[in-house]
Parts: C-alpha cells; structure tokens; sequence
C-alpha cells in the first residue's frame, strides 16, 4: 500500500503525480518553515529545497519538529535527515543565508517559493526575484495570536522593526494552524491555479479569506 494512501483518495491520482514533480523552495526552517516542509513531504511533494543558516536551539523545540540531540545543528540538515529517515523524501538543504547577491544560485530551479524567513531584508529578497521572474510565491508569517498568508502579488514586506524575533510570544497552536493553512493553499495553488489570500486567528481559532 502507497505510504501516501489516504491523501491519494482525497486529491486524485492525478493531482498527486502534480505534487510529487512539483519543485517548491521553502525559505527557513524554523516553526513555520520545518513544519511546512515536513506537512508537504508527509502529503507527497517529492522535489523539496529547505533554504536556513540558522543552528537549532532548546527554544525551538516546543515549535520545531527537533530533538534535544539536535541542538547545535544546522536546522536545514536536520530537517532533511529526519524526512529521509522518516518516509524516504531526499530534501535540498542548503544551510546558507540569502540574499539579494545569491537568490538567483538558490532559488533558480524553483517553480514555487514559500517564504517564512524572519527577517525583512530576505523576505524583501525573495519577494523582488519572485516578482521579476513571475515566479509564484507564498508568504507566512505570525504576530502574536495572529497570522497571514498571503501570495506575493498582494504581500507587502514587514517593516525591519519588527525583525527582533526571538522574545516574542508564540504557540504551537497559531503555529500549526498556519501551517494547515499554507500547505492546503499550495496544494490548491497547484491543483487549480488559484491564489487566495488569508488570516488565521488564535484566539477564535478563525480562518478568514484576506482581500486586497
């Protein structure tokens, strides 16, 4: 029996050969981005990049798919280890920081980017090669008890006062509904070439379509 069983009768044998030869470049892997590379791996994408520079630390672990032995480790080459061990899914990991200079090197054979960096200036980076090679691109991103995805077209780059991104307040929750909701918005993109836009709120445990 396919590992991939019971997502196949949901999406159709045809939209699972999509995914499977569908090339996506996720930028970070850190609570959004690990956690997104692992939900599209465990739903059949078998053509992934993971783009992070950043080493795991004991605070990521209530967020990240990460172990204790891991601390230290570069996020990207764990990821990818843990995947392949798990279900067999070999993920590009690139334990690089990008930007403006190398997103051509990093990003060049991506037919979609999903960016959930947490900075500004390569959110601005990726945001800039997307929309000058019409690459499709999905943004995440989390504040507090909320959060937004939204594809590049509408997306507009947090201001860089808001990069201090290690003492603010985070659940798991927020996390992994997000999540949720970006992976099922690239599965549609996908599938029907579609491109809504949403906010997700903790509090109301709401799901809202975003309009622009």
């Amino acid at each position: 029996m396919n590992m991939f069983f019971h997502e196949q009768l949901y999406r159709s044998n045809a939209v699972m050969a999509k995914l499977k030869n569908y090339p996506v470049t996720i930028c970070g892997a850190g609570a959004l981005g690990a956690n997104i590379a692992e939900n599209l791996a465990r739903s059949g994408f078998d053509k992934l990049t993971v783009i992070d520079r950043d080493r795991i630390e004991e605070r990521n672990l209530s967020t990240q798919p990460y172990y204790r032995s891991d601390v230290g480790a570069f996020k990207a080459k764990i990821l990818a280890n843990n995947l392949y061990r798990a279900i067999g899914t070999k993920i590009d990991a690139r334990t690089l920081e990008l930007t403006s200079a190398n997103t051509t090197q990093l990003l060049k054979n991506s037919q979609l980017i999903v960016d959930v960096f947490d900075n500004s200036v390569a959110r601005q980076a990726v945001k800039d090669y997307a929309e000058q090679l019409s690459i499709p691109c999905l943004h995440a991103g989390l504040s507090a008890d909320y959060a937004e995805v939204i594809w590049n077209d509408v997306y507009r780059v947090p201001l860089e006062v808001n990069d201090d991104v290690c003492d603010y307040p985070l659940t798991r929750n927020l996390v992994m509904l997000t999540v949720a909701v970006a992976c099922e918005a690239i599965v549609s993109f996908i599938a029907t070439a579609e491109q809504p836009n949403f906010t997700i709120t903790q509090k109301d445990l709401t799901v809202q379509s975003l309009f622009l």
